[in-house]
């Protein structure tokens, strides 16, 4: 039987798309760490073997070498007979349009699916503890992002992975509307029923704030990830979700209201 691989199945899109798969009858084989790992090459073939469909995450498309490594996946894919790739990219990121020529020139059938600021980094990421004790402090200024949910993502990704249509597309998956941080800070406030502010902080700030939760290295590549990203060039609303689904994106104070309720 021919299977759809979901990398990373336990992260914020990958646990959704895989949600998404069981409850639809499609077979699928969802692998993360131990099982497969993307520093270790040894562990890609084991993984491909019988896959038909594959759903490529990393956490850091925008590090160095990273569209190397998606490079070599996508080639070791080809070979093991896998026909159809689709990407999770990040929105106006250079290492991850980097990614996305590569699997672009891989041969194979593929959806780039290129994905804004996500809403669930507010309840399932670094950013939990901070909402928690109500001040979010991010170096984003007043910038407007179009704030997405991942479920949109998922279901993107998941039509991609399942039916025609898709192949050669890129989606630019954002939510239906620009929110500047303290807008969605006042958002949750409303929501959780407790006051959330929002404090923009210099990047200095900002990276030795991060070094003792993820290290030196991490902190700097999502600081300056975080000064690519927020100044100012995705203050635009993409129209991903309809051209891939037929309908709308998800409002933030819908995702506000219904994780806050939940």
């Amino acid at each position: 039987m021919t299977e759809i691989l979901v990398l990373g199945a336990r992260g914020k899109t990958g646990r959704r798309v895989v949600e998404r798969l069981s409850a639809a009858g499609h077979a699928y084989r969802a692998v993360g760490r131990p099982v497969f790992s993307w520093e270790d090459r040894g562990t890609w073939s084991s993984v491909l073997t019988g896959v038909v469909s594959a759903y490529i995450v990393h956490p850091e498309l925008a590090a160095p070498g990273v569209s190397d490594m998606i490079e070599a996946f996508a080639k070791r894919a080809k070979a093991a007979g896998v026909r159809r790739l689709v990407l999770l990219s990040g929105r106006g990121e250079a290492g991850a349009e980097r990614c996305e020529e590569v699997v672009a020139a891989s041969g194979l059938d593929h959806t780039l699916v290129r994905a804004s600021w996500f809403a669930q980094n507010y309840t399932e990421g670094l950013l939990v503890p901070s909402v928690e004790a109500g001040l979010i402090a991010l170096p984003a200024g007043d910038v407007g992002e179009p704030i997405v949910d991942a479920d949109d993502i998922a279901d993107v990704a998941v039509a991609a992975l399942t039916t025609d249509g898709h192949s050669g597309r890129l989606y630019d998956v954002t939510g239906p509307r620009l929110l500047t941080f303290a807008e969605m800070a006042a958002e949750i406030s409303a929501a959780a029923g407790k006051p959330v502010g929002y404090a923009p902080v210099d990047p200095e700030t900002f990276r030795a704030a991060l070094v003792p939760m993820v290290g030196p290295e991490q902190a700097d590549m999502l600081t300056q990830l975080c000064a690519e990203v927020f100044d100012g060039r995705n203050e635009k609303v993409g129209n991903g979700v309809r051209e891939a689904l037929g309908r709308p994106p998800r409002d933030f104070t819908d995702f506000c209201a219904n994780a806050w309720t939940a």
